[in-house]
């Protein structure tokens, strides 16, 4: 199953209700992501420009969209950003290929 890294900001009505009714929020995004197939990895808080680094499996692209759609049609969050992660092992491939397309391609400027 493709890996996806989610990082997000909760709004301010978010923060307020979690201050007042403290919750860990990993139960329900475990229970959205197996509900699209998939699974949740790891949940952190963060600082700096993110409040919170998901890390989850999907089935595929189009499961990860629909559970980034469910969400981002809540008022809890903001300021979604979603990564493929791919394994670095699967990685090596792409290089290869990579090597063997950069022969006839020329760079923008390079004449």
């Amino acid at each position: 199953m493709p890996t996806f890294i989610i990082q997000g900001r909760y709004s301010q009505a978010a923060m307020r209700g979690m201050v007042a009714n403290p919750e860990d929020r990993t139960g329900p995004v475990a229970k959205l992501m197996e509900a699209a197939g998939g699974r949740l990895i790891a949940y952190y808080m963060t600082f700096g420009a993110s409040d919170f680094h998901v890390t989850v499996e999907a089935p595929d692209e189009k499961a990860m969209l629909a559970v980034l759609v469910a969400v981002a049609a809540g008022t809890g969050v903001s300021d979604l950003s979603t990564t493929l992660a791919i394994p670095i092992g699967e990685t090596v491939g792409a290089f290869a290929k990579a090597r063997a397309l950069a022969g006839g391609f020329k760079s923008a400027g390079a004449g």
